[in-house]
């Protein structure tokens, strides 16, 4: 038989869908995988519905529909003030993880290097492979899981094409600070680097803090690509609306890719996103406040029977550090424990490295309903100590 493509036929199954699985077997709680278990916002839904039976439902933009673009626009520019014109810095995908591929596929030549951060989002690697890049892996650490002068000056050089670089990241929960990002931006100027920004979980930040785009850091607004998540804002994972903003230089080469991908995107749901992105500034700060409860129910009942969290600043996840409680076991080790005998699924974060892991932090995610979480954490009670449940 003909020999498959390598980069994609010795991949393992994603660690999402492995745990995913093992909580369907184990008749478990879900507590790996990043959804939320409510439908979303009723009346983004309904605009959904009603742009389904009276609105237009062919072929769309392949750019994304008008009033969407005009919306992203807005949306940024009134939360980050970020100038952009809709028609030439703004393309909307079907989803996130597609504007990541658009963006890497437009910027990555054979031979060239990408400098990734892990823990890493699991399509990053292979597309830069496919691609014919050379990624350059920068080993992120609990508990800060900060950026260093250090590490960045170990690895950019003029090879560096680009640079992938999740904010709010995913899994380690860290919101980065404007001192981070303007270290990176240095580097990027330095070394003639494009960033390509992973910025999906921008809106879902607690305790005040705020999100600062790296496109709007001085000396990076034409050399930052900025992908957005209409699924992430609203907690629609299934829908699947990206965006990707850019100077027209590089947007121009994305939609190109984009347009042998996914070409374009259900309009309908673009209807939808464009009435959500429009909603008051309450409404966002409202849903933070909801998930920032839930992130705190789950960690006060985490500590409460012993495990360690480390901070949650972002996303839908917090995570644990095992290593002070002596289990003799890795992460995933852990993580197939639970799943077993206590039926609650959670994430081994090592999965998130390709080298060099960090195998001592599990990922929870808390955008769960309380019962759900209160009933994780009783199945959990005995967990610490080894014990299994009878």
């Amino acid at each position: 038989m003909t020999s498959m493509n390598k980069v994609f036929a010795d991949l393992p199954v994603t660690v999402f869908e492995a745990m995913s699985q093992a909580a369907r077997d184990n008749n478990a709680i879900n507590l790996g995988q990043g959804f939320p278990d409510d439908p979303g916002p009723e009346d983004i839904r309904r605009a959904a519905a009603d742009a389904t039976v009276n609105g237009y439902n062919q072929y769309p933009s392949m750019m994304g529909i008008p009033e969407l673009r005009q919306a992203i626009a807005a949306h940024y520019g009134r939360w980050h003030k970020l100038s952009l014109d809709p028609m030439t810095e703004v393309m909307v995908t079907s989803g996130g993880t597609e504007a990541l591929t658009a963006s890497i596929l437009a910027v990555v030549e054979p031979g060239d290097e990408v400098v990734v951060f892990q823990p890493v989002y699991d399509s990053y690697l292979p597309i830069i492979r496919q691609a014919g890049g050379i990624p350059r892996l920068l080993r992120l650490e609990p508990p800060g899981w900060r950026l260093t002068e250090e590490m960045l000056a170990s690895v950019f050089n003029e090879k560096t094409k680009a640079v992938l670089f999740n904010n709010p990241l995913n899994p380690a929960a860290v919101v980065y600070p404007r001192e981070d990002l303007e270290l990176l931006a240095r580097y990027c100027q330095k070394f003639d680097t494009i960033a390509i920004c992973d910025e999906v979980w921008e809106h879902v930040i607690f305790d005040g803090r705020e999100h600062i785009p790296l496109i709007t850091i001085p000396g990076m607004r034409d050399r930052t690509i900025k992908v957005g998540s209409a699924g992430k804002i609203f907690s629609l994972t299934g829908w699947k609306v990206g965006f990707v903003c850019a100077a027209p230089p590089l947007l121009r080469v994305a939609a190109k890719v984009h347009q042998f991908l996914t070409f374009t995107t259900a309009p309908n749901l673009q209807a939808a996103v464009a009435y959500g992105l429009g909603k008051p500034d309450e409404y966002f700060y409202d849903m933070r406040k909801d998930l920032a409860r839930s992130r705190d129910r789950l960690t006060k009942g985490l500590e409460s029977i012993g495990f360690p969290v480390l901070k949650s600043q972002g996303t839908y996840f917090l995570t644990v550090d095992l290593s002070p409680l002596g289990l003799n076991e890795t992460d995933v080790e852990f993580c197939k424990r639970i799943v077993t005998d206590y039926k609650v699924a959670a994430i081994p974060v090592s999965a998130f490295y390709e080298q060099d892991a960090v195998t001592s932090v599990v990922r929870f995610c808390f955008s769960k309903k309380d019962e759900t979480l209160d009933t994780a954490l009783e199945r959990l009670s005995d967990a610490v100590h080894g014990r299994r449940k009878r």
